[in-house]
């Protein structure tokens, strides 16, 4: 209800930009805009982005480690086999994309294969196929989409002659001048709650999954390790949001408006877990 109550938020803000700089058309436009992000995000952001980060596909014979430990995690979570796939880089981090369970990947850096023991490694594999099972990806993935086009939007409008009402006159130039600053904050914030409140959900559900939230929880200061010294190779603000840590975790002002909760919490919740799973 809170992820559909965001979402719904975001829509209203795409139309309400449409109508500062268009009118009641401009605002027909951007809903228009919305709906077509929406469907082409919906069918292709799994292509997109495998094939961004050059990602290679792997099967039992190729990766046995990896792929069983998938393949042993998806049975339990009750979901369809999803494709397993390698990104060659030095930085450790993974996600999950696909638009549903029967189209889902799971995708792992061969730095993250080779700093984490097999317990580790199943609970970051746990964290990404519960993203699968909830939907996340979909969710996440629309929302940094249409944040996107808000920004763009917001910026590019005054330029480009809107700002004018239903007369045609031009609005109060401070007043266009704020919303071009003050859209993309608030676009930025709605993706940022959305995406946190979805990676708390896969901690936990992935920690269930796994059978050692403990696990989770020191993948994800290893992971968090490499990733506040060196900005993994690749990495784009339009896809930080899919990976397990936010790879521009060494970046002060990515912190600022990270799409990810702070791992310290993270990871206390997870002991918390932990504690509650075993008395």
């Amino acid at each position: 209800m809170k992820t559909a109550m965001l979402m719904a938020l975001m829509t209203m803000l795409l139309m309400v930009i449409g109508d500062f700089f268009g009118g009641v058309r401009g605002m027909t436009v951007m809903l228009v805009i919305g709906v077509v992000m929406n469907f082409f995000t919906y069918w292709n952001s799994d292509k997109m982005v495998l094939a961004h980060y050059n990602a290679k596909q792997v099967d039992r014979s190729s990766a046995p480690r990896l792929y069983g430990i998938v393949e042993r995690l998806a049975k339990k979570a009750g979901l369809p086999m999803p494709k397993v796939y390698i990104i060659d880089s030095p930085v450790p981090n993974a996600f999950a994309t696909g638009r549903d369970p029967e189209h889902a990947a799971v995708a792992v850096n061969t730095a993250l294969a080779d700093i984490l023991d097999e317990d580790e490694l199943a609970g970051v594999l746990g964290h990404e196929l519960s993203h699968v099972k909830h939907r996340d990806i979909l969710i996440s993935t629309v929302a940094a989409s249409m944040a996107g086009a808000i920004s763009t939007i917001a910026q590019w409008g005054m330029f480009l002659g809107g700002g004018r009402d239903e007369n045609g006159e031009s609005r109060n130039p401070i007043a266009s001048i704020l919303v071009m600053l003050l859209a993309p904050l608030a676009a930025a914030m709605i993706q940022m709650a959305v995406s946190r409140s979805r990676e708390y959900m896969a901690d936990k559900s992935g920690g269930e999954l796994c059978g050692d939230p403990n696990a989770l929880a020191s993948a994800l200061l290893k992971i968090e390790a490499f990733a506040k010294r060196r900005v993994m190779p690749g990495a784009t603000e339009a896809t930080a949001h899919m990976f397990i840590i936010n790879p521009f975790s060494g970046a002060k002002m990515q912190q600022l408006f990270s799409t990810h909760p702070p791992t310290a919490e993270r990871v206390r919740l997870l002991r918390e877990q932990a504690l509650a799973m075993h008395k």
